[in-house]
């Protein structure tokens, strides 16, 4: 079982863990790589799939892969996008800076969790962090997808370990 996490209304990401957070959480798929075969693969039948991001989420539902929680702010490398497109049962919004994670963000992603999926969780602000929470309360097993910028696509089996490594990063967040 997880314990809540207890957020201030706001953590923020210091300059000193910025290098540790460039560093993939799962296995870097390169983009030349990232293909709907090869992406099966690491996503068993019938997993949790949560997409962190407007152009994984998209290229997720170009593959077929429609995930369970859509976590995405109009935005591809700091520039306004057209929404993606997709099937989604519901909708949920939030607040949520660059560098930051908010309360209310992880009330939504825990919302989101909760919901018939699809559900897509619109940010305003930007997205980027909350991968962060996503892991932390995610179904155990479940497939977290977030792009790694100018690289590929990370994939993020979701355990204890990977839990634990996602705390310990808010922790250090001020």
């Amino acid at each position: 079982m997880i314990k809540s996490l207890v957020l201030r209304d706001l953590v923020h990401l210091p300059e000193n863990l910025r290098e540790t957070l460039r560093k993939p959480m799962g296995l870097l798929i390169e983009d030349k790589a990232v293909t709907k075969e090869n992406l099966a693969k690491y996503i068993p039948g019938g997993a949790f799939v949560i997409t962190v991001g407007d152009a994984t989420t998209e290229k997720m539902i170009k593959f077929g892969l429609e995930p369970s929680l859509q976590i995405v702010d109009s935005m591809e490398k700091r520039r306004k996008r057209g929404k993606v497109a997709g099937l989604v049962r519901t909708t949920l919004t939030c607040s949520n800076p660059a560098s930051g994670i908010t309360n209310e963000s992880v009330v939504t992603i825990k919302r989101g969790l909760e919901g018939e999926s699809p559900v897509r969780i619109e940010v305003e602000g930007e997205e980027d962090l909350l991968v962060l929470p996503a892991v932390i309360y995610a179904p155990r097993n479940s497939v977290i997808l977030y792009g790694q910028p100018n690289e590929g696509l990370v994939v993020v089996t979701v355990n204890e370990a990977m839990r634990q490594r996602a705390r310990e990063i808010m922790d250090l967040m001020t």
